[in-house]
């Protein structure tokens, strides 16, 4: 009789994947260039302008790179394994903005109408506001899951802050729109921190809902249409987007909440039906709405005819926008290579400058290569957010991973859209690069929740336990 060991004894009870590298050093290189570019073009900037290197350079540079540091730190702490490329790429157009603002701060005209000269301040400490919030999000922020329970809470939470700027007092009427409030001297613009709330509501409503909502009545014209009781869920955030397009007169938020909306339910139930109806739906809200609603009428006018709105309202004949008109001027005066750093006059555009038309500055300054650079810098935000969607383990961080790159995406084409004149303007701020403090501090928090749920979903499985009951099972043999 002799025995051995059995050969299920080097097999293990669970089976570990092979994870995929760290590669935080490949982010602190990248974030290297992300800072050395800024300030690279805020010298750019002083040179062309006065003729020598801004005395500010040096405190530029060491407060950017500061900050971009305390972020890769964060990072390698408390998400090792997160995406490499969303710090970087957040903070090279992050820095970027702020050469912007500062370049049109040296504006005199702006500053004779005291709409420049101390923005560029104001939003380096907004900037820090916002790593501040991204550090915080990663900290306590373990688990991305843990914010599915959160559900229905997150839904009254957004509701809240959209009903806000309704609040006689407190909201504020500026240029016709009806979505900031006054806190002090600040003013914050809710609607920004609503789209990630409301990414997580619709990420734990569909995760749960999606079953019954795939399901189809009938099949028509190659399409599934979906039932009645069905079309519950999207008739109310429809009439969300309509009553925020009427009541604040905010046509950019209702686009985006729609479409997010549109977007997540169609990932989750993967029926082309919920994009047909989506697009019908928004399309007739919105021209019901531009039928008696003026401010919605005269963005449509200044998007139909830029050149006469900028004729009437020179003239004081009581045109809507000339802004629309000036901006397509920059884009022109731009051409392909730009007029270089600090030498456009997108100031003319004045209030708007170094908001809503921002991207104007950087199509005349950087031209047509700029303009495609910063987009191609967009469309890799949005498609790592997406390739974390994809390499999400859980349906809930899928569905929370695309709904956030797509309203992203959405913010990003309604804003250069209406700025290009390719859709009517809707009064939105360019991620990163515009000034306001709301913008800026809500996306830094949105990158935050990505790379937790990246961070989760690239981390190696557990290691390998080994089973000791199959150390001790041997088999006899004669």
């Amino acid at each position: 009789m002799s025995s051995t060991t059995n050969p299920s004894a080097q097999h293990t009870s669970t089976i570990g994947a092979i994870g995929a590298p760290s590669r935080r050093n490949t982010e602190l290189a990248l974030l290297v260039f992300a800072v050395v570019i800024p300030v690279f073009a805020y010298a750019n900037v002083g040179l062309a302008i006065n003729g020598e290197v801004p005395a500010g350079l040096l405190s530029y540079g060491l407060g950017l790179g500061l900050m971009a540091g305390v972020g890769h730190l964060v990072v390698r702490k408390f998400a090792p394994y997160a995406d490499p490329l969303m710090l970087p790429l957040a903070t090279l157009l992050n820095g970027l903005g702020l050469v912007a603002i500062w370049r049109l701060d040296q504006s005199e005209l702006l500053q004779s109408i005291h709409q420049a000269g101390t923005a560029a301040p104001r939003q380096l400490l907004y900037t820090a506001l916002g790593i501040a919030l991204f550090v915080a999000v990663l900290v306590f922020l373990k688990d991305h899951r843990v914010l599915q329970r959160y559900t229905y809470i997150s839904m009254l939470g957004a509701l809240v802050l959209l009903l806000l700027p309704l609040v006689p007092g407190l909201g504020q009427n500026i240029y016709g729109a009806k979505i900031w409030i006054k806190i002090g001297s600040f003013t914050i613009q809710p609607g920004e921190f609503a789209k990630i709330v409301l990414a997580i509501f619709f990420a734990g409503y569909l995760m749960v809902k999606r079953d019954a909502l795939a399901l189809a009545s009938r099949r028509f014209m190659g399409l599934y249409l979906p039932r009645g009781r069905d079309l519950g869920p999207i008739l109310v955030v429809w009439a969300v987007s309509i009553l925020i397009l009427v009541f604040e007169t905010d046509l950019g938020t209702s686009l985006l909440f729609f479409g997010m909306f549109v977007i997540m339910l169609y990932v989750a139930t993967e029926r082309t039906s919920w994009i047909v109806f989506g697009l019908l739906m928004s399309s007739a809200g919105a021209v019901g709405v531009a039928s008696f609603e003026t401010h919605v009428q005269g963005r449509v006018q200044a998007w139909l005819d830029p050149m006469k709105e900028y004729t009437l309202s020179r003239a004081g004949q009581g045109g809507h926008s000339e802004q629309a008109m000036q901006a397509l001027w920059a884009f022109g005066s731009g051409g392909t290579l730009g007029t270089g750093w600090g030498q456009g006059h997108s100031d003319l555009i004045r209030f708007a400058a170094n908001s809503d038309f921002i991207l104007a500055t950087f199509g005349e300054e950087l031209g047509l290569a700029g303009i495609m650079a910063l987009l191609l810098l967009y469309a890799l935000i949005v498609e790592r957010g997406v390739r974390t969607a994809l390499a999400a383990r859980d349906p809930f961080g899928k569905l929370l991973a695309i709904g956030l790159s797509g309203a992203f995406a959405l913010q990003v084409f309604v804003v250069a859209g209406g700025v290009m004149g390719l859709i009517p303007l809707t009064g939105m701020t360019m991620p990163f690069l515009a000034y306001g403090g709301s913008s800026v501090i809500a996306n830094w928090a949105l990158i935050g929740i990505l790379l937790r749920i990246s961070d989760t979903a690239r981390r190696p499985a557990p290691a390998p336990v080994t089973n000791p009951d199959a150390e001790m099972t041997q088999v006899v043999r004669p």
